[in-house]
């Protein structure tokens, strides 16, 4: 005879079997309201990505302002801009994972419910369901914490750096930038770009030299091939 526990417990396996959708009408029901909600946490995530790049492109066009405008203003405060600008990008890629995750469950809904309802693929995979099922039970990401770092660099930090670069390039070697009432000429000797790089205490050649290490570092990581798997390998429109 059945205590009362086992009792209690039988009767919520049966609640909780009865709550699920059964009917193919059911079924595609709960699947859109999933699909909306999913929808719905991709386009917060994506909202969080774009107010982070918005903040990085405000930092680079104040520091830009106020250090080419002013010519008694430190060449550090462009320095300054580089380091917050990679703040904000080790920031934005910790964003970009948790938004990876939720565009691939979108993208296999799409790709392989919506779009086979519309055009059915006899080549397409049926295996989506799966997939999704494996993401909410065990959520995890998709992407390493460097991979995404390389994709925000490549479509949106790049240029950013690039243009903090030419500015402070242009700082310390346009003398009429460096003291008021200077003639504009543009630096004649290697020396007055070095002592014109001087950062407190530090002399401006090591300046020069963690610049220049930290741009050649930058570049190779940018350059590095693409991982197109999954979601992302396929099709051409992604953030």
């Amino acid at each position: 005879m059945k205590s009362e526990q086992d009792r209690a417990l039988s009767r919520e396996g049966e609640a909780g079997r009865t709550l699920l959708p059964r009917t193919p009408g059911e079924i595609t029901n709960s699947l859109s309201h999933y699909y909306r909600g999913e929808l719905g946490r991709m386009t917060s995530w994506r909202d969080r990505i774009d107010r982070t790049s918005n903040w990085a492109i405000t930092v680079v066009a104040a520091l830009l302002s106020v250090s080419l405008s002013t010519p008694t203003s430190h060449h550090g405060v462009l320095l300054f801009g580089i380091m917050l600008v990679t703040l904000l990008l080790m920031i934005e890629a910790r964003r970009y994972r948790f938004f990876d995750i939720y565009r691939a469950r979108i993208r296999q809904v799409e790709r392989c419910y919506f779009a086979q309802i519309m055009a059915p693929d006899a080549n397409a995979g049926s295996e989506w369901a799966t997939v999704i099922a494996g993401s909410l039970r065990k959520p995890r990401f998709l992407l390493s914490y460097h991979e995404a770092m390389h994709r925000r660099l490549k479509r949106n930090y790049g240029w950013m750096y690039l243009i903090l670069l030419l500015a402070w390039c242009l700082k310390i070697t346009t003398p009429k930038l460096q003291t008021e009432g200077m003639p504009a000429l543009q630096a004649q000797s290697w020396t007055y770009v070095i002592d014109n790089a001087v950062l407190g205490p530090i002399p401006g050649l090591v300046v020069l030299a963690i610049v220049v290490a930290f741009y050649l570092g930058m570049l190779a990581f940018a350059l590095r091939p693409d991982r197109d798997e999954g979601e992302f390998g396929r099709g051409e429109a992604h953030v």
